[in-house]
This record gives structure tokens, sequence and C-alpha cells, in this order.
């Protein structure tokens, strides 16, 4: 996961232990390829250059890969341990960080991004889509994807006065909410929050679809799955937009 310069050392070391999951799962991974497979189109006579922004130990690179024949997939992510997991999945593997001194690509290098759930874990994600502007050639695409803090179970337990899934309160340990694994989530949005936010950013949002999480439990899971025909009650956001 891309962090930021600024992240507290205890915050970093998080991060770098391997147990921390660094995957969005294969369905959600195919899904997000297609849409940039829809977006980019027939192919060009050059190569694209996609970026897996916080490509973590490259499995969700190596899975979208199959559907992006012929573009130049490269991950990205600051962990050196992730680094070297990711190496082998992907031919292509560099150390960068949205901060500080930015990504060690020039101005309008690429033409996609995939950003797959790594903005709720940032301090500032402001610098972070100013940076993937940055990078992105005019028109160029991003895939993000991101927890809804208001899926349809978050908005019951909130009534209820538990803690929402997804959102956290310690490193350590769960406190509060459903759920066994602590991730390491900062930040979280909604639909329109998401929606706003990247359009302040300077891109357009071209489309907004609603996933499921597989940690729902598999009783929930058919209701899970209709909550993705209104992705404001999704369990994860889908966002495609491009570059203004």
């Amino acid at each position: 996961m891309t962090s930021t310069a600024q992240l507290p050392k205890d915050l970093r070391d998080f991060y770098e232990d391997p147990a921390v999951p660094v995957a969005s799962g294969t369905p959600r991974s195919l899904r997000q390829a297609r849409m940039l497979a829809a977006a980019l189109g027939p192919a060009a006579p050059e190569a694209r250059t996609i970026l897996d922004i916080g490509c973590g130990d490259g499995t969700a690179a190596a899975t979208a890969a199959p559907l992006l024949p012929g573009h130049h997939i490269v991950g990205v992510d600051w962990s050196q341990d992730a680094l070297k997991r990711a190496r082998t999945h992907l031919t292509y593997a560099i150390r960068g960080e949205l901060s500080g001194e930015g990504l060690p690509f020039g101005t309008g290098a690429a033409d996609a991004v995939l950003f797959s759930e790594v903005i709720e874990h940032l301090v500032d994600p402001d610098a972070a889509l100013d940076e993937i502007r940055r990078v992105l050639r005019p028109g160029g695409h991003l895939m993000l994807s991101t927890p809804n803090l208001a899926a349809w179970y978050n908005r019951a337990l909130l009534l209820a006065g538990v803690q929402p899934v997804f959102s956290e309160v310690s490193l350590r340990a769960i406190h509060g909410r459903p759920g066994r694994e602590v991730v390491g989530h900062l930040r979280l949005y909604t639909a329109r929050a998401l929606r706003e936010f990247v359009t302040a950013a300077g891109f357009e949002v071209v489309r907004l679809e609603g996933a499921p999480f597989h940690g729902v439990p598999r009783p929930l899971r058919p209701l899970d799955r209709l909550a993705c025909a209104r992705p404001s009650l999704a369990s994860i956001l889908l966002l495609h937009a491009r570059r203004t």
C-alpha cells in the first residue's frame, strides 16, 4: 500500500507486516480491469502505460494483466517487502511515494492509474490525488476503489450504536465493530463524498459502481450483491474518472 513520507514509524512498520492484507480480491481486480479495458478501447499502435499505485504483493495487477494485453503494467509501492513479493508476479515493480519527492515518473507519463483500496490508508489523500493527476496524461484514466462508509449494514450498525465496518480506532486490535482483521484505515468515504473529492482534485467522474465485500457473512452475501445496484448502499465503491 502506498503511504506518505510523513507517516509515523509505527504506522510504516504496520504496513510492512506481511500479515496485513494487501489485496482486494480476484473478483474485484477483474472487475476493475474490465472497466479499464473498456475505457481504453481498442489496442493502440503503442503500448499504454498503466500504473498500479499501492500494488502491494502484485496479485491484483497480475490478475488484471490478461485483460489488458499489450500494455505496460507497472507496480508502484513504498514498501520494500511488498515490492519483493510483487516482483514474483510483475515484470515492473518500482518504489515510489505519493508525497515528499513524489512518484518516479514524468508529468503526463501514464495513460491510466489503478488505485485499489489505498486512499483509505492515507494521511494526505489530497496530495495523493494531486500527484496522480500530475503523472496522468490529459484524459488519462483513474480507476479507484475504496470501502463505502455508508454501506447498507453500516447504516444499521450506526443506528445500533456500533462502530461501522471498515472504520478503525486502533492499529492493535478491533474495538467496537464486527470483524477480526486490523487493516489500518484512516479515511472513509461515502459515494457522494468520493465523487466530490475526486472532482475537486481535477478529475471528471465517468462512472461509479458498487461491488460486494468478501468479508460479509455468507448468509448475507446475496443481500450484499443486491445492494450493489445502488452504489450509495454498496460495500465497495468502484470509481472511474478521467483527468480533465
